[in-house]
């Protein structure tokens, strides 16, 4: 991938005058989206042929302003039934719903800015491919269908988002104030119009020769969601449901296999797995890294300040920002006896890394601990244990009635133990975005609202097996009378807790704001209905002709 330094003029990538600090693809003989430096790139650059290959790689690169960075996370985690915050951090606002989540928001700010310059990348491929010369015309075929998927995926991102927003399918070469908001019908059908030309010209293996590039099936995958979240929209079609089925029944059928343990799916160093239909590919040079993937922080609690424990790289830089509600802990994994994903998605147990004895903190049921190095230092059960039961064993214990936004159990999913050190914040894991375990959940979903219970609850079930503890597989398995809405949308969060998913399907199934107000105590004094859209940055409308007038802002905002 490549990175592409940026003038946020209106909301143009500018291609005129010299782009400074570009990161190009390695040669081809690589297995995956390499990166090296270059600089002083003029305008004409990109209708070489190098500068061609090298704008698609440009136009990955802001894919990294969504996956794996906080303001991706805090727009799809936070403010959900399953999630609330923690203790730090100065987006606690975009939890709570406060009108401090307002037109001014940074983080909203930075992924209009970062997309639309991706979108624009993607517009000066497309337009100038034609006419580049020196490259095969099976490999331009390839490289303009990744800049449409790429395109595509962006605005659909946006329109779930923000709803009506600027649709710009030509190079901007020149900051314009002349623009204007498309309806969420012509949004939709741009994205699908895009995916549908790209998909023939994409790579067919099930994994690109270089990993981490778009493929027939991720556009395939992309546009099944495409449908099934246009389907619940003021754009739907009476025949998106059929549409998204056929599409993921597709993606199924290319031989992506779900790995024997849910626990194998995230983890460290198994990331390019056969479950995978693609990633946001990130490094371990800092020089091409850009913010690095910031997931394994967000989801922490504070171990690094108990007894016995110190910050290391193996347990990770704990921000404390994402916890678990008591809807997920007590209702979404409250089964654990059959069902493997709270106990592989979440940190049961510490391991001393500082000896000696202390203090005990939230453990009030001895008054010291003593540790060598390795020793059990802090065990959470997940369910209450009594204080004569906690008293005998030799470490803290944390139970549930002890929780608080400093201490509680973390995701593990994105936990990376290969930073290298215990502060570095910009980690190198690539980022799952497509996985087979999500493609088989929107499949069930899509045949549910079709009224296919039956087929539904079968391709349901092949998830729920997989994620069944040794011999519990037959356990796990649901009946059609137990295949509800309300059971698929707590099984999506079991399969896909803390990968960015959350929010946009609440929103999709139109239940944020009721489920947030039962769920989400922190959140639900003041959510209302027009935060299922999220303010345009005010600088957007700023500069537009007409200003406000020229380009209204969501409701409530």
């Amino acid at each position: 991938m490549k990175k592409i330094s940026k003038q946020y003029q209106l909301k143009s990538w500018i291609t005129s005058g010299a782009l400074a600090v570009s990161l190009i693809l390695a040669s081809s003989c690589q297995d995956a989206l390499q990166e090296d430096v270059i600089s002083r790139i003029g305008n004409d650059y990109m209708n070489t042929s190098k500068g061609l290959e090298d704008g698609v790689n440009a136009a990955y690169t802001s894919l990294r302003a969504w996956y794996g960075t906080e303001r991706g996370h805090n727009m799809t985690e936070f403010g959900t039934d399953i999630y609330t915050n923690g203790a730090d951090g100065s987006w606690k606002f975009m939890n709570t719903y406060t009108n401090e989540f307002d037109s001014q928001n940074g983080q909203v700010r930075q992924l209009w800015d970062e997309f639309y310059s991706g979108i624009n990348t993607c517009n000066a491929i497309i337009e100038r491919a034609p006419n580049v010369t020196g490259i095969p015309e099976a490999t331009k075929k390839i490289r303009v269908a990744e800049a449409k998927f790429i395109r595509a995926h962006h605005y659909f991102i946006m329109v779930q988002l923000f709803g009506a927003v600027d649709l710009q399918l030509a190079e901007t070469i020149v900051p314009t104030r002349k623009v204007s908001r498309a309806t969420v019908s012509e949004v939709y059908s741009a994205i699908i119009a895009d995916l549908e030309e790209a998909i023939p010209d994409l790579e067919g293996t099930k994994v690109s020769v270089q990993y981490g590039r778009a493929t027939r099936a991720a556009a395939q995958n992309l546009l099944g969601k495409v449908y099934l979240t246009r389907a619940t929209s003021e754009a739907k079609q009476t025949d998106d449901f059929a549409k998204a089925e056929t599409l993921f029944t597709s993606v199924v059928a290319y031989g992506f296999t779900l790995m024997p343990q849910y626990s194998m799916i995230h983890q460290f160093g198994n990331e390019r797995n056969d479950e995978v239909i693609w990633s946001i590919q990130y490094t371990r040079d800092p020089l091409t890294n850009g913010g690095g993937n910031n997931s394994h922080v967000f989801f922490l609690m504070e171990y690094d300040t108990q007894a016995g424990m110190r910050r290391d790289t193996q347990n990770g830089r704990p921000f404390k920002r994402f916890r678990l509600t008591p809807f997920a802990l007590n209702t979404v994994f409250g089964e654990r006896v059959n069902d493997s994903r709270y106990k592989a998605s979440f940190i049961d147990v510490f391991f001393s890394n500082r000896p000696g004895t202390f203090n005990t903190s939230f453990d009030l049921s001895k008054p010291s601990v003593t540790y060598a190095e390795g020793d059990t230092s802090i065990f959470i059960p997940g369910f209450e244990m009594s204080l004569a039961d906690r008293a005998k064993k030799k470490y803290q214990v944390l139970v549930p009635s002890r929780y608080d936004e400093r201490l509680f159990p973390g995701l593990k999913k994105h936990l990376d133990p290969g930073r290298a050190d215990l502060t570095q914040f910009e980690g190198g894991r690539d980022f799952i975005a497509m996985r087979l375990g999500e493609t088989y959940l929107a499949l069930a979903e899509a045949q549910l609202k079709q009224g296919k219970v039956a087929e539904a609850t079968a391709t349901l079930n092949v998830v729920r097996r997989r994620a069944a503890f040794s011999g519990k597989a037959d356990a796990m398995e649901i009946t059609a009378a137990q295949m509800t809405m309300d059971f698929l949308m707590e099984e999506r969060a079991r399969e896909l807790t803390g990968e960015q998913f959350r929010w946009l399907d609440l929103k999709r199934w139109g239940v944020l704001v009721e489920r947030v107000k039962l769920h989400n105590a922190q959140a639900a004094p003041n959510i209302k209905d027009f935060h299922v859209l999220r303010p345009i940055p005010q600088n957007q409308i700023d500069r537009a002709e007409g200003g406000p007038s020229g380009f209204p802002q969501n409701t409530g905002y």
